[in-house]
């Protein structure tokens, strides 16, 4: 067990205003690589600033760093987005040297469909050819980082019956190394938007492949978005964790047989200073919640 992390987001005001944060309450760092880089005119993927910043950081902590990635699109079936694909796992390589992520995740889903990148994860047909793919994608991705992993999904429209998700990511992570982050404001998301029950989402998952749980809140979407004046719930990380979530916490972690951490995530643009008591509380709370799961717990 590593403990308690935070998201790093690549913007100034966030990692100043979460210094002390991040030197003092969390066991681990959790980063998306591809905020770090930048794309030089030969194409290359680069270290930006935020990369040099994350390293100095690490060398005086001395704190663990996890890798979790949107724009890898392990599930792409589309042979234009190979080249891209094959750049970022160099570039992943890199950064492994550099950082030595404890493990790596990526999202579930379609990230860059005909070799073009997207801002967020698209739904696919989750058929056992799918996961066999997305399964194979994993194994050339363990080449770089010993333990990988995907995390399950909130997508605003589905391909199918949601609740048929935990037997595909069952399949999809078969095998030694291949784990599960499991997103908890994800579940929850997905249950209001598309109508189902997160406790029976969570009764179909192995919880035993969980390396990880995601933590984070959300807001609603403007009804005017929608003709209908449907509001959505959100998965933007800029608000306070949901009671509800923290309840699923509690359901699951007598489960997750292998975890090792719980991360809390906050997305950039959202912390000021107001934020930073509410961050700490939500940090103290998880590291509580992972103690009185310990306490709970048969010694073997």
């Amino acid at each position: 067990m590593i403990g308690v992390g935070l998201t790093l987001q690549p913007e100034s005001a966030f990692l100043d205003l979460l210094d002390e944060v991040c030197r003092c309450e969390v066991d681990y760092f959790e980063v998306s690589p591809e905020t770090l880089w930048w794309e030089d005119e030969s194409g290359r993927l680069v270290d930006n600033g935020f990369h040099q910043r994350l390293q100095r950081l690490v060398k005086q902590t001395g704190k663990p760093v996890v890798g979790h990635g949107v724009g890898l699109s392990l599930s792409g079936a589309d042979r234009r987005d190979a080249a891209r694909r094959s750049r970022w796992l160099l570039r992943l390589a890199e950064d492994h040297q550099k950082l030595r992520f404890a493990w790596y995740t990526d999202h579930l889903g379609i990230s860059a469909p005909g070799g073009q990148a997207v801002t967020l994860p698209l739904p696919i047909w989750q058929t056992p050819a799918a996961a066999d793919r997305l399964h194979r994608r994993l194994r050339r991705l363990q080449q770089i980082i010993p333990l990988v992993g995907i995390e399950n999904s909130v997508f605003y429209f589905t391909l199918g019956d949601p609740l048929d998700e935990p037997a595909f990511l069952t399949r999809a992570l078969r095998g030694s190394g291949m784990h599960l982050l499991l997103d908890l404001h994800n579940v929850f998301t997905m249950a209001q938007n598309v109508g189902f029950s997160a406790q029976e989402y969570l009764r179909r998952i192995d919880l035993s492949r969980v390396i990880e749980l995601h933590i984070s809140g959300g807001t609603h979407s403007d009804a005017s978005w929608l003709r209908s004046g449907r509001s959505l719930r959100l998965d933007s990380h800029d608000d306070a964790v949901p009671e509800s979530v923290w309840e699923l916490l509690d359901e699951v972690l007598p489960h997750c047989t292998g975890l090792r951490g719980i991360t809390l995530e906050r997305m950039e643009g959202t912390v000021g200073p107001a934020d930073v008591p509410l961050i700490r509380a939500e940090l103290a709370r998880a590291r509580l919640a992972l103690r009185r799961h310990a306490r709970m717990t048969p010694s073997p």
